[in-house]
This record gives C-alpha cells, sequence and structure tokens, in this order.
C-alpha cells in the first residue's frame, strides 16, 4: 500500500481543481505511455505538486488558460510526490529538461515545444501564467 505524507483531504482538493476543468489525470507509468507514446498531435502535460506556487500560480493558470481558443488536443496532468512513477515515467518524455514541480510541457508529435518549470512559475500570477501558455499555444 503507497502512503503518502500528505494528508490526501489536501491532494484530493489539488488533483480536483485540474480534473474538474477537464485535465485527465495519469496515475501510472503505464498510462503515462498510453497517453504520449508515439503521440500524434499536441499535448500538454501538467506536473501537479503540492507546494506553494502550484496552489497559488501554476494551477489557476492552467485552468485560466484553458479558455484560450487555441490550445492543445489533450491535457494531462501527473503529480508529482503523489503518483511518483507516472511522474517519473512523464518526465522521461521532458528530454533535455531537468525534473521541476510543478512545471507545464507542451508537446506536439511528441517532442516538447515549450516548457514553464517551476522557476518560471514562482513569483507569478495566475493571469501571468495564463498568458505566457496562451502564448505558447499560439505558437502550436
Amino acid at each position: 500500500m503507497k502512503i503518502s505524507m500528505y494528508d490526501p483531504n489536501i491532494t484530493d482538493r489539488m488533483r480536483k481543481e485540474l480534473t474538474d476543468a477537464g485535465v485527465q489525470e495519469l496515475r501510472t507509468p503505464e498510462e503515462v505511455d498510453k497517453a504520449l507514446k508515439n503521440m500524434a498531435g499536441t499535448a500538454m502535460v501538467v506536473v501537479n505538486s503540492v507546494c506553494g506556487c502550484a496552489a497559488g500560480g501554476a494551477r489557476p493558470g492552467v485552468v485560466m488558460s484553458l479558455k484560450s481558443p487555441k490550445r492543445p488536443e489533450k491535457i494531462y496532468t501527473v503529480f508529482a510526490g503523489q503518483d511518483k512513477e507516472a511522474t517519473e515515467q512523464a518526465r522521461t518524455y521532458f528530454i533535455g529538461y531537468p525534473p521541476s514541480s510543478p512545471a507545464v510541457a507542451i508537446l506536439k508529435d511528441g517532442k516538447v515545444v515549450h516548457m514553464m518549470p517551476r522557476h518560471e512559475i514562482e513569483g507569478r500570477s495566475a493571469d501571468e501564467i495564463a498568458n505566457s501558455l496562451a502564448k505558447a499555444y499560439e505558437k502550436i
């Protein structure tokens, strides 16, 4: 049995913030591979986290960005520190980028075309993050 160091009442709300917006959770390495291996088209993978910058900016920014007229075709999330194996597997698709949480990766045909790591999230408002993601969507 997997034991989390965080209260599920807290982490479940953090998951729900994204899934309520239509983001599909990938909780196992197999789910990650099914979604991302040999993918065609565009996808975004949100590396969710319990840290304050995820709560204050990343999750709300991602949700707001999804209202953009252009956005990736598929939107996924893995939860760092909670679904460790799924997160590690997702990171194998982020070639050339060190592990970061929270983070947002945008992929086209399986290759990262935009990465927003933690240092680009910290200290930014949800609006700023949403606007940055919306600009990235325009380029895919």
